[in-house]
């Protein structure tokens, strides 16, 4: 009884009959080929850091030998709460209405062949609970590494100096290092352009409403938002600083595959180079181009 309703008159008031209730009450197993497939899915959402959908994982479940269609793949992440990570509302980190020099750009006329031949700048914003901060980062073109990076929790131009002092500490680069940016105040302010001249590095400024001549620095700041920041919620600016340092100098630098890298991390691919005498800072040279725009 349900009330002062039999299940009878309730299979009648709702056109179905009293087995096919019954059976819908039986628990269906779910069978082994199904549990390995969510079992797989689940494993691949955790590799990727919650960032993968329902079309790439059908993709490396193919790639893994298990035949199944995005479809399932979907409604299998549907039922078990799997959400890709979402991208966060873009702001805008650049302003580039000044009074400064802006540069020719040169980065779209290189084709970098070595270390120290081309590096890109950029800023990006990071959200914590009640204030925006900021991340100056710096990064070889031809091995992807990053090679100099700042957090502050404002956009003046010292702490982008500051990623740049960094990077030529550690790096120590040969006068003609191109170093690439948007046309951002933090980069064409004479404190920077004259840390700039003054280790003999050529600027290179995009052009506007030409992001993409950046694309290996937007490449990783995207990388970093979706496989760490995205993924935590930090307690502070400190915290957050001791995050950013293992992710970047631990896990970018030194574990993570770079597909553009041949699959091999950035670290790795320079000792590689190295090794087979490919590249040297002291007598390589990029190939230019002049007939690009």
């Amino acid at each position: 009884m349900q009330g002062k309703l039999s299940v009878e008159r309730m299979c009648q008031l709702a056109g179905v009959s009293r087995a096919g209730f019954y059976r819908h009450l039986v628990e269906v197993e779910p069978d082994e080929e199904e549990m390995e497939l969510r079992d797989a899915i689940q494993r691949i959402h955790l590799e990727h850091r919650r960032n993968y959908g329902y079309r790439r994982i059908a993709i490396e479940l193919r790639d893994r030998g298990m035949l199944v269609n995005r479809k399932r793949v979907a409604r299998l992440m549907c039922e078990d709460n799997l959400i890709a990570v979402r991208q966060r509302k873009y702001v805008v980190t650049t302003d580039s209405e000044h009074d400064f020099q802006v540069y020719l750009n040169l980065a779209a006329r290189m084709e970098v062949t070595a270390v120290n031949q081309l590096w890109v700048a950029d800023i990006t914003y990071i959200r914590l609970l009640r204030e925006f901060v900021f991340l100056a980062v710096i990064l070889d073109a031809y091995s992807r590494l990053v090679v100099g990076r700042c957090l502050a929790r404002s956009l003046h131009s010292e702490f982008a100096v500051t990623a740049l002092k960094q990077a030529i500490e550690t790096r120590r680069p040969q006068p003609g290092l191109v170093h690439h940016s948007d046309r951002g105040v933090q980069y064409a302010s004479r404190e920077y352009t004259g840390v700039l001249e003054a280790h003999g590095i050529i600027p290179s400024m995009s052009r506007p409403g030409n992001p993409w001549d950046n694309a290996s620095c937007e490449s990783f700041l995207k990388t970093l938002k979706r496989e760490e920041v995205y993924c935590r919620e930090y307690k502070d600016y400190e915290d957050l600083s001791r995050h950013l340092e293992a992710f970047i100098d631990d896990y970018y630098n030194r574990q993570r595959l770079h597909s553009a890298l041949g699959y091999r991390t950035p670290t790795a691919f320079e000792v590689a180079a190295a090794a087979a005498g490919e590249t040297s800072a002291l007598t390589a040279a990029p190939r230019m181009s002049f007939f690009q725009p």
